[in-house]
């Protein structure tokens, strides 16, 4: 009987876990999703954009072997090149030529209704995801070499994946996390899925909200029940008129972080790393479809992005970033999130 319930236990975590992942297989769903896009959308785009990623500077010593070794068609090798494409700013995190903890997020204060006021300021000029994004960009329009581009090509992948991770764009202060560091994008806001669960912190659990496997077919068919989905469908998506960078984050992964992940400051976390708070019933079933809308609009988004640039269409550099800052305060310190 002891080991029935042992064995049922297991089977749950199994269930819960692989229910969860923008970690590594998150990012190659959003790239799935925009390689499909592009392929049924415009077809000369993804050739140039395929050209370009094959001058990486890991391409030849990394990429390559493993596409070879993979078993996949030609096809199969250019999406899972997307795929790889779309995770390589989180592959080379401990690589100091490459990494830049700072570009992948912004720290955008969340103060909830009824906490003590606090003014929490730094250099509008730090570095975030917000002019993170900017500088790639004007390397893909600049005279630098093809394979500075694809690494930069690479941060555009990879950048509009985490714009739309709510948690990538807030953090919160209260006096339960007080100081100039807050929750650091709720990294330090733990909690448990369940009643006897491992905790985890709140920022993990949405980074894991999409799939579980990086394995080729697994992400794969996950970005294609997710894009056939009725209300993904492109006309079902309301957003994508909104095309400003700054926009997708301040006004719409910043205000989901503040209204569901955080649900307007009532949902309970601990500071303790050992003794998170369980979720509340519904938390999962509310929050899962609203992470797997944010990873397709980012793949629909990031096809819309490379079509505008490899289309010889891109706009002037975005002055709507210079006039973001004047509108909020930032809490930009420097936290690895």
């Amino acid at each position: 009987m002891r080991r029935g319930l042992l064995i049922g236990l297991l089977l749950l975590l199994v269930v819960i876990s692989s229910a969860l992942a923008w970690n590594k297989a998150g990012h190659m769903v959003s790239g799935a999703i925009a390689y499909a896009d592009l392929k049924q959308t415009s077809p000369q785009t993804l050739a140039r954009v395929i050209a370009l990623l094959k001058t990486h500077p890991h391409f030849e010593t990394k990429w390559a072997p493993r596409l070879q070794q993979s078993g996949l068609s030609p096809e199969e090798q250019d999406l899972s090149l997307f795929m790889l494409a779309a995770r390589w700013p989180d592959d080379i995190r401990q690589d100091p030529a490459f990494h830049h903890g700072a570009w992948h997020y912004i720290n955008l204060p969340y103060k909830p209704e009824g906490q003590p006021a606090t003014v929490h300021t730094v250099d509008p000029a730090s570095e975030n995801i917000l002019r993170a994004y900017q500088t790639n960009l004007d390397v893909l329009r600049s005279t630098a070499s093809e394979s500075t581009k694809a690494v930069a090509l690479c941060w555009v992948f990879h950048l509009v994946g985490d714009v739309h991770q709510p948690l990538h764009t807030i953090t919160l202060f209260t006096t339960q996390f007080p100081t100039t560091e807050g929750d650091r994008g709720g990294t330090r806001f733990y909690i448990r899925a369940r009643a006897g669960a491992h905790t985890i912190s709140l920022h993990t659990f949405w980074d894991d909200l999409i799939i579980g496997s990086e394995r080729f077919q697994s992400i794969r068919n996950k970005a294609t029940e997710l894009r056939l989905q009725p209300d993904h469908a492109r006309a079902q998506l309301p957003e994508l008129t909104e095309t400003h960078f700054d926009q997708w984050a301040k006004e719409e992964s910043f205000r989901l972080a503040k209204e569901q992940a955080y649900r307007n400051g009532q949902l309970r976390g601990s500071t303790d790393k050992d003794q998170g708070e369980v979720f509340p019933g519904d938390y999962i079933a509310v929050v899962n479809p609203l992470a797997e809308r944010r990873i397709v609009l980012a793949g629909y988004r990031l096809a819309d992005v490379l079509k505008q640039r490899f289309a010889g269409k891109f706009h002037s550099p975005d002055n709507s970033l210079l006039s973001f800052w004047a509108l909020v305060q930032l809490n930009g310190n420097g936290f690895a999130i």
